[in-house]
């Protein structure tokens, strides 16, 4: 028999969340049960792979600490990510302890999230193990408080082994038509291959590339007007006037087509293109209409930044000094 616990909160000394979880484990080991706890914080990056740990579990405590307001994020990361990517089939045989320790107001709240996302998920949530604790010392010498943590490991333990069935309720329901996923129909092991997808950042960071690359294309098919790769480019460069010494790098992100226009600049060399580029000095959003105005000679990029019309980050001087080497009449 095993049982994982999650825990949510983030690793503190000082956090009894983790005395909890300690004795509980404690507790079941001594009923041969074996006991594996994923910290979600140590791997930020793997929380939506972590579903997957459940399916070896017969039973789960999810434990998370309030702070300062709600079950904090990587309680709820984990939860989404079950929604989203674990085996729903398996999660409907799998009691869940809620443990929640608060330092603030709301640990009644919750735990009643943790229950009832755990409800939504078709799972069977357990009464579990609700405190606020001002002294942390205090609270983790009481044989009272003790006593209680064992008795809620021991009721898990029959949970569990005697297969203890809970009342129905009209959560199963809801969950079944109101809230269905509007999503692919996938089974638990296409599901498993997502969510490793889905956590790898270089995979992520492609696929949005792609989408880009079509969206543009379907652009072009539709008729719809879209950067050329010579747009703005002769005009900068017709334009341009050289300052010795003088090095910059501008990222001109025109959002209503999701183009990045990067302008290098070096002495009296320039560079222009469409892409992205690392480590920009200037990073401006603005509209082609702008754009064609400041060609015209009609405004200035500064006037446009301070009349609002563009927005930019990074190297104010910098910016500045565009109008200075790109000059139009």
């Amino acid at each position: 028999m095993r049982i994982n616990i999650y825990y949510g909160g983030r690793g503190l000394i000082e956090d009894s969340t983790i005395y909890v979880m300690n004795k509980l484990t404690e507790v079941l080991q001594e009923l041969r049960i074996e006991v594996v706890r994923y910290n979600i914080y140590e791997d930020k990056n793997g929380i939506n792979i972590l579903p997957n740990t459940l399916k070896e579990a017969d039973g789960v405590i999810l434990a998370t600490t309030v702070e300062w307001f709600g079950i904090g994020g990587f309680m709820q990361q984990f939860l989404d990510a079950c929604w989203l990517y674990g085996d729903k089939e398996k999660i409907r045989t799998l009691p869940m302890l809620p443990v929640v320790i608060s330092t603030a107001y709301g640990e009644r709240d919750a735990a009643f999230t943790l229950s009832k996302s755990w409800e939504l998920l078709g799972g069977l949530p357990c009464e579990g193990i609700c405190a606020y604790v001002e002294n942390h010392v205090e609270f983790e010498t009481d044989p009272g408080y003790s006593f209680l943590i064992e008795k809620k490991a021991e009721m898990l333990y029959r949970q569990i082994s005697h297969k203890l069935k809970n009342f129905p309720t009209s959560v199963h329901i809801v969950t079944n038509t109101v809230l269905k996923k509007n999503s692919l129909d996938l089974t638990p092991q296409e599901s498993e291959q997502l969510s490793i997808y889905v956590s790898d950042d270089s995979y992520v960071k492609q696929q949005k590339e792609d989408i880009q690359e079509l969206a543009q294309l379907f652009k072009g098919m539709l008729g719809e007007t879209i950067a050329t790769e010579e747009e703005f480019i002769t005009d900068l460069k017709k334009g341009f006037k050289g300052q010795p010494g003088f090095k910059a790098s501008y990222d001109l992100n025109f959002a209503e087509e999701g183009t990045n226009l990067a302008v290098q600049i070096d002495g009296d060399q320039l560079n222009c293109f469409y892409g992205e580029q690392e480590n920009a000095e200037v990073s401006v959003k603005i509209t082609k209409s702008v754009m064609n105005e400041i060609i015209a000679g009609e405004m200035t990029l500064q006037r446009a930044f301070m009349s609002g019309e563009v927005t930019a980050k990074g190297d104010f001087k910098t910016l500045r000094n565009f109008d200075t080497v790109f000059r139009f009449s």
